[in-house]
């Protein structure tokens, strides 16, 4: 049996940052845009976002900056952080590779596939928003504790979670943590009309992109910081908003329904 090498990056909480999502930056980085990554690359438009949206919000900063709009798609290159992400996992899966070509006869007719050995145990989620911020403040109360996370120099996010959540995760000013929210979580208003609401947080973000559905709409905004967030709502709401690309508009997410999850 040959074994072969299969790296992947892991977040707790998030999908693992592997080979395909590495040729997909190298293919921007080569390509020049989304769009033409995404044809070099044989996947759609919006899955190429996709990706890129969840490298983007993985990381401390953005690994990709991207440009909107046009019939081309914008333009698109790999940030000084991407390039070294691109460099770093290609010295890790060498290294890898070498480390189980010594190890290769010592396993054979185990009976072990390459998959199963390699397999990073993850915890996955269906949360489609995984952001990643710094704490700056902790409030306790009574039963629980909010937690404020600064996304980008200009954003922010207030989780409300147990006293006994924060002691367990070792949550702390200046520790970096990921918040987790579902799309279904997020509730999109028009910039200036998200009029006095028990939602704690109200971030601000223009459009980036709209995909509609037979029912469904997904709109992401782009909030700052090469960070995004994502919201499913009705067609027939998104219709009624106005929601298009380039459109400024407000997120509005209740502290409650943000999870935290720590490496």
């Amino acid at each position: 049996m040959t074994v072969r090498a299969q790296l992947s990056l892991s977040a707790p909480n998030a999908s693992p940052v592997g080979g395909e999502r590495i040729r997909l930056l190298e293919a921007v980085a080569r390509e020049g845009s989304i769009s033409a990554a995404a044809r070099a690359m044989g996947i759609s438009y919006k899955a190429a976002w996709d990706a890129v949206d969840s490298l983007n919000n993985l990381f401390g900063r953005p690994v990709v900056d991207a440009q909107t709009g046009g019939r081309r798609g914008g333009g698109a290159a790999l940030t000084p952080e991407g390039l070294k992400l691109v460099e770093t996992f290609h010295r890790l899966e060498a290294e890898l590779a070498r480390t189980l070509r010594a190890l290769e006869p010592e396993i054979a007719g185990t009976g072990l596939s390459a998959t199963g050995l390699m397999w990073s145990f993850l915890m996955r989620t269906s949360a489609r928003n995984t952001l990643r911020g710094t704490v700056t403040a902790i409030t306790d109360g009574a039963v629980n504790a909010e937690v404020v996370l600064a996304l980008s120099d200009s954003t922010t996010l207030t989780a409300v979670i147990t006293r006994d959540s924060v002691r367990d995760l070792g949550l702390f000013p200046g520790r970096e943590a990921t918040a987790l929210i579902k799309t279904s979580f997020v509730i999109l208003a028009p910039a200036g009309e998200a009029r006095r609401t028990s939602a704690r947080n109200r971030i601000e973000g223009v459009i980036a992109r709209r995909e509609d559905g037979a029912v469904n709409s997904e709109i992401t905004l782009d909030i700052g910081g090469g960070k995004t967030l994502t919201a499913i709502i009705t067609l027939h709401s998104a219709d009624e908003l106005g929601f298009a690309v380039g459109q400024p508009a407000c997120a509005l997410i209740d502290a409650t329904h943000v999870i935290l999850a720590v490496d």
